[in-house]
């Protein structure tokens, strides 16, 4: 099992997709597909009017909010993808973690200030995710959740691929990005360790956007997840980028 985890701004580029789904389509692996979509939220709600504040890099999301998030990811972004993977013989089911109650969460709590309707995910429905990729299909799932409360959660996707991941025992979760790996004087650092990762973040060597995504990685392995990815879809294509692991 391999979980794919694709941002919104890689789904701007007209050949992303198409190459993704070859690549999907080229596989014998099953696959899970989480996905993000920023820039599709925000063209939204520009059209609809609405504003949104971030705290800590997480959208502040009301009622009228998550209803954008939702209409943005689960509708527009999440067929999108679907439509590619069935044009290349792929055959994928696109859903929510709402559907089937596949991703539930609680309300995520913030020191300083109420993020409305984010949440964290507390659970997700394996067995159901393995019958449909026992089936055959390949699930493309928005992070979209459940509370426990019965409302709808925006979740980061990051997050939500994670927990999938660690809740699959996947063989890798590989963060398909628009860098192709960790960097050290220009070239690609192929694999690292989670000593190693803290090193070059104390060091400076990863810096700015490029930590978020290492500490995703290496919570994923600690959670049981053999191994990590950090790559474009090149590197994808190629089995290049950056591998955190533990090392014997």
């Amino acid at each position: 099992m391999q979980v794919l985890k694709i941002g919104g701004n890689e789904l701007d580029d007209p050949g992303f997709l198409a190459g993704l789904a070859n690549y999907v389509a080229g596989t014998s692996m099953p696959h899970v597909i989480v996905h993000g979509g920023g820039r599709a939220i925000v063209a939204l709600q520009q059209k609809v009017g609405l504003h949104s504040t971030k705290v800590d890099g997480l959208r502040v999301t009301d009622r009228e909010m998550i209803n954008v998030v939702q209409m943005a990811l689960s509708g527009q972004t999440n067929k999108q993808i679907v439509s590619a993977l069935l044009a290349a013989g792929v055959d994928a089911i696109g859903l929510s973690g709402v559907d089937g109650g596949l991703l539930r969460c609680l309300k995520k709590q913030h020191p300083t200030a109420d993020l409305g309707y984010v949440g964290e995910i507390s659970q997700v429905r394996t067995e159901l995710l393995q019958q449909l990729t026992n089936l055959g299909l390949t699930v493309v799932l928005s992070p979209l959740s459940l509370g426990f409360d019965g409302y709808t959660y925006n979740v980061n996707a990051d997050d939500a691929a994670s927990a999938v991941a660690s809740a699959l025992q996947a063989q890798q979760l590989t963060f398909v990005s628009n860098v192709p790996g960790v960097l050290q004087d220009g070239r690609i650092l192929s694999q690292l360790s989670p000593q190693e990762t803290e090193t070059l973040i104390s060091d400076g060597i990863i810096t700015d956007g490029m930590v978020p995504k290492v500490r995703a990685a290496l919570a994923t392995i600690s959670q049981g997840v053999q191994q990590t990815q950090i790559v474009n879809l090149a590197g994808l294509v190629n089995n290049s980028g950056t591998i955190f692991t533990y090392k014997e």
